[in-house]
Parts: C-alpha cells; sequence; structure tokens
C-alpha cells in the first residue's frame, strides 16, 4: 500500500513543491534543480510515447485478429506506423534522392530527408485534408445550431455571421469596412472574452496542481481513496 499510494504521494508533493520554491530562490543551485527536473521529465515523456507505440499496436493489432467493422484500416494504420519507425531509425543516413539518382540519372538532387519527405508530402497533405473537412463540419454544424431562441443566442448568432461574413472576400466586396469592423470584434470583444475564459482555467489548472501536491486529487493513482 505504502509503495501503490503514499509513495507517489510524497514525489508529487515534493517535486511540486520544489518546483514551485524554485522559481523565488534566485541561486544557481535552484536553476541546476530546475533544468535536472526537466531532463526527466524528458526522459518520462520518451517513455509514454514507448507505451502509446504500445497501445496503439494493441489495439490495431486486436481490431484486425477479430475482423471487427474498419480492420482494413487498421491494417494500414500498422503499416505505417512499421515504415515511418523504419525511416525514422534510418536518422537521415541517406536521401530519397540518392536512391533515385541511382535509378533515374537525370533525377534533380535534394537534400529531404527520408522522414522530412515523409511528413511534408505525405502527412502535411493529409492534415490539411482532414482540417479543411473539419472546417465544412463546424460551419453546418454551426449553421443548424444557432437558433434565435433568446436574446444570447440572438447575440451569437448576429456576430457571428458579421465575423463569417467579414472574413470573407465577399463582405469586402459588400462594404470595403467589413475587415476593419472584423478586425475590432476580433481585438478588442473577443480578446477580452479569450483572456477571461483563460484567466479562469488557469485558476483551474493552480486548484488542481494544488490538490494534487497537497494529496487531495487522487485518481492519477488508479481510482479510489
Amino acid at each position: 500500500m505504502f509503495i501503490r499510494r503514499t509513495l507517489p504521494l510524497l514525489v508529487a508533493g515534493f517535486f511540486g513543491i520544489a518546483t514551485i520554491i524554485q522559481f523565488f530562490v534566485p541561486h544557481p543551485a535552484s536553476r541546476t534543480f530546475y533544468n535536472m527536473v526537466l531532463d526527466w521529465m524528458i526522459i518520462v515523456t520518451a517513455f509514454t510515447y514507448l507505451m502509446a507505440v504500445q497501445s496503439t499496436i494493441e489495439l490495431h493489432t486486436t481490431k484486425i485478429k477479430r475482423k471487427v467493422e474498419g480492420w482494413q484500416y487498421s491494417l494500414v494504420v500498422l503499416i505505417s506506423l512499421g515504415i515511418t519507425a523504419f525511416i525514422g531509425i534510418l536518422g537521415g543516413a541517406f536521401t530519397p534522392s540518392t536512391i533515385l539518382m541511382k535509378l533515374i540519372p537525370a533525377f534533380k538532387p535534394s537534400s529531404t530527408s527520408p522522414l522530412m519527405y515523409t511528413y511534408l508530402y505525405m502527412q502535411v497533405p493529409m492534415q490539411s485534408t482532414i482540417f479543411s473537412l473539419l472546417a465544412f463540419y463546424m460551419a453546418s454544424a454551426a449553421f443548424r445550431s444557432f437558433k434565435a431562441r433568446s436574446f444570447d443566442a440572438t447575440m451569437l448568432l448576429v456576430t457571428a455571421a458579421i465575423v463569417t461574413i467579414g472574413r470573407v472576400p465577399l463582405g469586402e466586396f459588400i462594404y470595403k469596412g467589413f475587415p476593419e469592423i472584423i478586425e475590432w470584434i476580433l481585438k478588442y470583444p473577443n480578446m477580452a472574452a479569450q483572456r477571461g475564459i483563460l484567466i479562469g482555467v488557469e485558476l483551474g489548472m493552480i486548484a488542481t496542481s494544488l490538490k494534487i501536491i497537497l494529496g487531495i486529487e487522487r485518481k492519477y493513482l488508479g481510482g479510489g481513496k
């Protein structure tokens, strides 16, 4: 019980308090301690990535074995994961241009590594496609959900319509001052609301951190009191 419950609480409390105190101690030892903690965080993060890879492989392998609906996509995920990992392990020891120059003498040399080549010409286009589809989905969802049922909903609907029209070329065609109006809305009312939300979120983060340091919040231990 001590190893599973008490020890993690003591470690979290000690490092939480020590990390807070070091910000107020102008001493080289304090900075050294902070850098050491950052190095430990990098190591822990690396292990979490390994756990994420293991979880992904187990999840999609189970889907393939059970032949659940859409298991073909799981196969694509595993193949892509293996190819990308293999390319990353090589560490850019060779470039696509080296191979292509041997196969095609007229091919122009390039300094792009295999991993960066995969990122630029495969991952980035796919991400752009997904985000573009997400934008259309959000626009259609907003159109369906925005109903002028109250004064607040009406204000939200009118503001959203003005901002949407002002951010496209149609708005400037209707009225040349539309872009300036939209910039004012985004710079002052929108920014003020965003800062209010961020302040509330940061206060919530501080409260949660204090609860973890003091041992009040224990859900990260796996549930239970």
